[in-house]
């Protein structure tokens, strides 16, 4: 059974074993970090993972999704989350992750707090832990809204 953690931000202490809660927490430190080499790395390759979220719509394959993050990192906006109010749920080679992200999506002059639903899917591969699949959403239309246009509009 995997520790339970209040929240990840990607700065919590990993256990070292190699497991998916390792997985998770690097994926949440290489993102808040806008490291492509290390969410690379998090990934799965090839063409297998998918993402669908508001901002980068749905997306098949790595080199798809890493399209969509050197979007996001290379804009004006930055954006920092933290997953929290969630569950895990796993088996031998899968571990589901399924709960919230809250954070900030900041420009030079503008800050939005954020809100998601999220569910991250990791597999194990070649004795390592990778992410196969990523789904948000949001609850909210109107923060919805403010996100993608500091998002896609940001200057």
């Amino acid at each position: 059974m995997l520790e339970h953690l209040p929240e990840i931000s990607g700065k919590e202490k990993r256990a070292g074993d190699g497991g998916p809660l390792d997985a998770l927490i690097e994926f949440y430190d290489a993102f808040n970090s806008g490291d492509m080499k290390r969410l690379e790395a998090v990934w799965f390759d090839g063409e297998a993972p998918s993402m669908d979220n508001p901002i980068g719509g749905i997306r098949r394959g790595w080199a798809s999704i890493a399209e969509g993050y050197t979007k996001l990192f290379g804009g004006a906006a930055s954006v920092n989350v933290t997953f929290h109010d969630f569950t895990s749920k796993g088996g031998e080679d899968w571990h589901l992750f399924v709960g919230r992200e809250r954070g900030v999506c900041r420009t030079p002059k503008t800050r939005l707090d954020l809100a998601f639903r999220t569910t991250r899917w990791f597999v194990r591969n070649d004795g390592r832990w990778r992410q196969l699949h990523h789904h948000g959403s949001v609850e909210d239309p109107t923060m919805l809204a403010a996100y993608q246009r500091l998002i896609f509009g940001a200057s």
